[in-house]
Order: structure tokens, then C-alpha cells, then sequence
């Protein structure tokens, strides 16, 4: 017995237009929503696929864009799928659990959960402290610090953007540490920090600007969430600042005793 290919599966496993009850007092857009989500649930397709473009659900349920779209704008509330500028919608991925603690490790928190973590280096080098940064980081305003912004990536997926600051003065080599480790853990221990932990944590909500929106492939009236924090070494010693923006929809913040 042969089975039945994915395209054909998908073909007979979501409602089409003879199966929509016009004037049943069910708007069609919540009709169509409620197949679909039915349609994912039974595996018909799966996390992180792509679905049909607009053009194509539209014409198979037999509704104008205007009114398939409002069904998407609804599963997207839900948390069903995702919609990413320029690429489609795709089926929702579960959410990641970040716990915030003593130690704070990006990879150890995501390959906890048995997924796969990646950072890439976006850009780096020296910069001249502002009066923020300098506060955190115990020094003069103007005083130089290295800079770094990672994309931090998760089975594939981009879901934050870290902006780091080191104090030049004690790490003078920390960036071609870092090209070598490919982390900050292991460039800190390779510095002369064997050990960190985090010292304050503040999280808060707001929009992204553009260039972030364009690297977590979100649309900017999509919230991000904001964390600063500083780390210390085993003497209380600030070693780093850091300001991430996490993916508000796919990053779920808690914190650890």
C-alpha cells in the first residue's frame, strides 16, 4: 500500500470551499482560522514549516486575501503561527524557557532543553564609554571599552541580539580571544576570569527599532523583551555590561532563587 505524499496530505487534510458554511452565522475568517489551527494540531503541518502563501490558502478556501488574512492576523494572536517580513508564515515554535540566575549562560540554558544554540558575531571593536556604561562597568565616562553585538540563534532561529561591553584597560586582547573561543565564557577564562556571575538583571518591554526588527525577523509592532545585566567576577568586580533583546514571542524570562 503506497502512501500518500505531503502535498496531497496537506491537499485533504484542510478544509477547502465546499466545506465552508456560508451564512451559518460562523464568519468565514473564523471558520478558515479554526481549520487551520485544527490542521496543525493533527500534524498536517509542523512546527516551523512554512504554510501556503496567502494567494494559495485564499484560492483553496475560496475567499478573497482581505478575509484570509484576517484569519492569519487571528492564529498569529494566538500564538499559532508566526509571520516573518519577506519569508511567509510558519507554524509557531514552542517557546524557550530562559532562567536568570547566579549563572547565566545563553548555551547552557538553551541546550538544556534539548535544542541547538549558535551565536554569530555581528560586529566588534572599541568604543568610548558612555555615562551609562561606565556606571555599570565601575569607570570614568569616556574611558574605552570593547564592544561586541552577537545574534543568538536557536535551532536555526535568530531570537536575541546582545550588545556586550568589556573594560578594555584589563582585557586589552579580549576581542582576538574572542575569534579563537567563539564565547564569552571561554574568552573570560582565557582573560584571567575562570568564574563570573550576575549581578543585577533588569528586564523591560518596548518596541524594536529597525535594524533590530530586521535581525529577529519580526515586524517592528512586535514587543521585544530588554534585559541589561552585569556580571562580576569572584571579587564583585564588574567584567561585563550587557543589553539583550530577546524575541518577545519565542523567549520567555524567568527568574531563578
Amino acid at each position: 500500500m503506497t502512501m500518500p505524499s505531503k502535498a496531497s496530505f496537506h491537499e485533504t487534510s484542510v478544509t477547502d470551499a465546499s466545506s465552508l458554511e456560508r451564512g451559518s452565522g460562523t464568519a468565514l475568517w473564523r471558520q478558515i482560522e479554526q481549520s487551520v489551527a485544527q490542521a496543525i494540531e493533527g500534524g498536517t503541518w509542523t512546527v516551523g514549516e512554512r504554510l501556503p502563501t496567502e494567494m494559495e490558502l485564499a484560492a483553496r478556501f475560496g475567499v478573497n486575501r482581505h478575509t484570509l488574512r484576517r484569519a492569519m492576523t487571528a492564529l498569529e494572536e494566538r500564538g499559532v503561527v508566526r509571520v516573518e517580513q519577506g519569508r511567509g508564515t510558519f507554524v509557531q515554535e514552542r517557546v524557550i524557557d530562559y532562567p536568570v540566575g547566579k549563572r547565566t549562560r545563553f548555551n547552557a540554558n538553551v541546550t538544556r532543553q534539548k535544542r541547538e544554540p549558535a551565536s554569530r558575531l555581528l560586529q566588534s571593536g572599541e568604543r568610548s564609554a558612555t555615562p551609562e556604561i561606565a556606571r555599570e562597568l565601575g569607570l570614568r565616562p569616556g574611558a574605552p571599552v570593547l564592544f561586541m553585538e552577537r545574534l543568538g540563534v536557536v535551532d536555526g532561529r535568530p531570537v536575541s541580539v546582545g550588545h556586550h561591553y568589556f573594560p578594555a584597560r584589563r582585557f586589552p586582547t579580549f576581542l582576538e580571544s574572542y575569534h579563537q573561543e567563539n564565547s564569552i565564557t571561554g574568552t573570560l577564562q582565557r582573560e584571567g576570569v575562570p568564574d563570573y556571575t550576575r549581578k543585577s538583571t533588569r528586564v523591560i518591554a518596548r518596541l524594536p527599532d529597525r535594524h533590530e526588527a530586521e535581525l529577529l525577523l519580526q515586524p517592528r509592532n512586535r514587543a521585544v523583551l530588554v534585559t541589561e545585566s552585569v556580571n562580576v567576577d569572584a571579587n564583585g568586580k564588574p567584567v561585563e555590561y550587557g543589553v539583550s533583546v530577546f524575541a518577545a514571542d519565542r523567549v520567555q524570562i524567568t527568574f531563578e532563587s
